[in-house]
């Protein structure tokens, strides 16, 4: 799980797309891609490299989260999460604090509360049931924000593949997984649509990523009394300290970078769709890591989700392109329509 959800400082961010991941879609620009996007197949390559390594830095970081709770509790986790990824943040981004209007403000702290509110959902999630699954029923909340904004009839069958995801996940009713770290992911889904939709309006108001870095900075001020509260001293601990370094570092640093640099170069699609496979890395995350296998059943619940993700985010992409298509003709008609006649 990521902590950017959409590229700050984008004109048009990814709110009007389906971010299926943690940091969202923006527009594509003329060439298809993001940015300067290299042309040829192999130019691709290097920014989907970045793209696939961000998501297993996410998950991986995820589970060297759930082997500290132990240590420092689900609170303390996040709460170390937050603050160390905030001082880093702050850091490099020094963000001006002054020439912000009231509105920009209560945009940035609405944002911060989302990210410590699905932080903290998350974190409750995966210290009661196993990381795949928690992250399938995380991503239902930006997958339900895609098919709400679509409104198109075809995404009632994404929707309906995501629900049999879910149904198979929970063996029919969720005997097979705790009911309270279920309905704690997703809590955290609908957190993550929240924390999509203001770090667009954020990404609007703020340069740069001086918006993420304040509302990370936020996020972390509002956990710190529920971390000291449930760790207390155990926070200053040397190596729990350290690993919940490592934790900011791969959950939050590191794969927000390689995600800034992959979007890039990289088509909107590609990184969407690319996005979608959290669900399968957090499971292999959980895997190697934690010992966590997952049944047949679980396996094809959540090949369902991720088949939803990736075709919503498609049928979205695809009305999006369809649109700039229509713009583009009736804007060529009227210059033809301005030309004078040639006798």
């Amino acid at each position: 799980m990521s902590t950017p959800s959409a590229t700050p400082g984008t004109s048009s961010p990814a709110a009007a797309a389906p971010a299926v991941g943690h940091a969202s879609v923006p527009d594509a620009g003329p060439e298809g891609g993001t940015g300067d996007a290299p042309g040829g197949r192999f130019g691709a390559l290097g920014p989907v490299g970045l793209v696939l390594a961000g998501g297993i830095s996410v998950q991986f970081g995820a589970a060297l989260a759930v082997s500290l709770m132990p240590r420092a509790g689900a609170l303390g986790v996040v709460t170390l999460r937050l603050a160390v990824a905030a001082v880093v943040m702050l850091l490099v981004c020094r963000p001006r604090l002054r020439g912000h209007s009231r509105a920009d403000w209560g945009t940035v702290v609405v944002f911060g509360i989302a990210m410590a509110g699905m932080n903290g959902l998350f974190y409750q999630a995966v210290d009661r049931i196993p990381l795949g699954p928690a992250v399938t029923l995380e991503v239902l909340g930006p997958l339900a924000l895609s098919v709400f904004a679509s409104r198109r009839a075809v995404n009632l069958v994404w929707a309906a593949l995501a629900l049999a995801g879910v149904f198979l996940l929970g063996g029919g009713g969720f005997d097979g997984l705790d009911p309270a770290g279920a309905a704690f992911a997703l809590a955290a889904g609908a957190m993550w649509a929240a924390y999509i939709v203001f770090s667009a309006r954020t990404g609007r108001r703020f340069p740069q990523a001086d918006g993420l870095a304040l509302a990370m900075a936020v996020g972390a001020l509002l956990f710190l009394p529920l971390g000291v509260v449930e760790s207390g001293t155990k926070l200053i601990d040397p190596v729990t300290l350290a690993l919940g370094a490592g934790v900011a570092v791969l959950s939050s640093v590191l794969p927000y970078t390689l995600e800034l640099l992959a979007l890039r170069r990289l088509p909107a699609p590609t990184f969407a769709v690319l996005m979608s496979l959290e669900p399968a890395i957090a499971a292999a995350a959980g895997f190697l890591i934690l010992d966590q296998a997952l049944s047949a059943t679980q396996s094809a619940a959540i090949a369902l989700v991720i088949a939803a993700s990736m075709g919503a985010v498609r049928t979205q992409v695809g009305r999006r392109a369809g649109g700039r298509r229509t713009e583009r003709r009736r804007a060529g008609g009227r210059r033809d329509k301005a030309l004078p006649d040639v006798p």
